[in-house]
């Protein structure tokens, strides 16, 4: 197999994480009016118990890399894929909404990890060339996953089973198991055996599969890092002043993602366009519709990552947001427009995450940190994105019901301006260059 398809094979292997991650992130869409109906659920309850996966995912964001940093990456992604099976299959044979929280949150810890080790891991095994297009796999794969999602829904929905929600929720045990199996064939991260053991012969070993031609370079590079790191690892590092410019671009890219209020579109797609007239049956169609939008959306995103870099594709994907979240709240607040509008509106501002913020998230924040402190540095970039995505799938419900989808998408808009000026005036750029080479610009300050 040659370097170029064996770093493929394991960087698309690492990154099915992102498929279950999708899946299990809209999956719910298809559910979660069923479980209000059966448990009898208050809207204030009912966003609890929806919620309960993103605040397991927080936590999983947060302590992800702690297990990431000390045995590895390879073990921490089979234990994702594990907590991924045991959280599909509990979710589905569910009893009652508490057993059914404690299951989603369990899946929520799977995501939360999964969504710091795997772009993470590949990250540093990916070849600086096109480390954008591998790790944005990971992306790719939540976007796919969230189109099975919605088919998945659709079909079982409209087979007329049953408690189908059910089935909705279990059926992600096949991929979940699949993917646990998987990982057993991919090597350990060459960057953290050089940091945690010093072990050069290991790491030269897979990066010669992987990067052949930049073997030598990146082992150096990695030797010289860990001999300047002059702090222990840790999230109290990542606020001192060597390190408190990388920590801020992360966060900030974490935050913006989910103000945009990408979220709160995925999870209650169907309830958005039945709130603007739109049958429940043409909702579900038109939620297979945002899915299949984004994955071709992502496909070129992943192509323009490494060619035009990640900040001409913030720029494109920000004002994109802007445009589209403005007519989405038009849509609703304005007079008389036409229901079948609303989903031409979402699919644009689907369109616009998949290229801009969805493309380059992941990749950015695995850039941001040094090895030693990579682990806790994309823990620290997921949890802001977790916390802020478990909040505002909590009050989404109450605050559409109560002020209705208008205003919410408004304030969306007003944050995707702010958005803008900050990727215009605060990001660098990084593509083409080893993690390495990313670090010493940011620390040249503080050196």
């Amino acid at each position: 197999m040659s370097s170029n398809r064996y770093a493929f094979f394991v960087s698309i292997t690492a990154a099915l994480g992102g498929f279950l991650f999708g899946f299990d992130t809209a999956v719910i869409s298809g559910a979660e009016r069923d479980i209000q109906e059966v448990w009898k659920l208050s809207d204030w309850m009912h966003g609890l118990a929806i919620a309960s996966a993103l605040y397991g995912t927080v936590i999983g964001a947060l302590f992800g890399g702690i297990p990431a940093d000390k045995w590895g990456r390879k073990k921490s992604l089979l234990w994702i894929g594990l907590f991924y099976f045991v959280s599909a299959v509990g979710s589905g044979i569910a009893w009652d909404v508490e057993s059914f929280t404690f299951f989603r949150f369990l899946g929520g810890l799977g995501v939360g990890a999964s969504s710091v080790v795997a772009p993470m891991y590949i990250s540093e095994i990916a070849p600086a060339k096109n480390r954008g297009l591998l790790v944005a796999l990971y992306q790719f794969n939540i976007v796919f996953g969230i189109v099975m999602a919605y088919v998945s829904n659709y079909l079982i929905g409209t087979a007329g089973i049953a408690e189908d929600w059910r089935w909705m929720l279990g059926v992600e045990g096949i991929p979940a198991l699949i993917y646990s199996v998987m990982i057993f064939r991919i090597p350990e991260s060459p960057r953290w055996l050089i940091s945690k053991f010093n072990d050069q012969v290991k790491a030269r070993k897979i990066l010669t599969r992987t990067d052949p031609e930049g073997v030598d370079e990146a082992i150096r590079l990695a030797i010289e890092e860990e001999k300047s790191m002059k702090q222990k690892s840790g999230f109290g590092v990542l606020f001192s002043p060597r390190f408190f410019s990388s920590t801020m671009l992360a966060v900030m890219i974490a935050f913006f993602n989910q103000v945009s209020g990408i979220n709160a579109i995925i999870y209650f797609a169907p309830r958005i366009f039945e709130m603007a007239g739109i049958s429940t049956e043409n909702a579900l169609i038109s939620t297979i519709g945002i899915g299949l939008i984004n994955l071709f959306a992502t496909f070129f995103g992943l192509y323009l990552i490494d060619r035009l870099g990640r900040k001409k594709l913030m720029s494109i994907g920000s004002i994109g947001y802007i445009i589209f979240l403005s007519l989405m709240a038009y849509n609703f607040l304005g007079p008389g427009i036409p229901a079948f509008w609303l989903p031409i509106f979402v699919f644009g501002f689907i369109a616009s995450h998949a290229v801009g913020q969805g493309a380059v998230i992941w990749v950015f924040i695995s850039e941001m940190f040094p090895n030693e402190l990579r682990a806790y540095g994309q823990s620290l970039g997921s949890f802001t994105h977790w916390i802020l995505a478990a909040v505002i799938a909590n009050v989404f419900p109450f605050f559409a019901n109560s002020f209705g989808p208008g205003y919410i998408f408004a304030f969306f808009c007003l944050m995707m301006i702010l958005q803008l000026l900050w990727v215009i005036f605060k990001m660098p750029e990084t593509k083409g260059r080893t993690l390495e080479e990313i670090q010493k610009d940011l620390q040249k300050s503080h050196a």
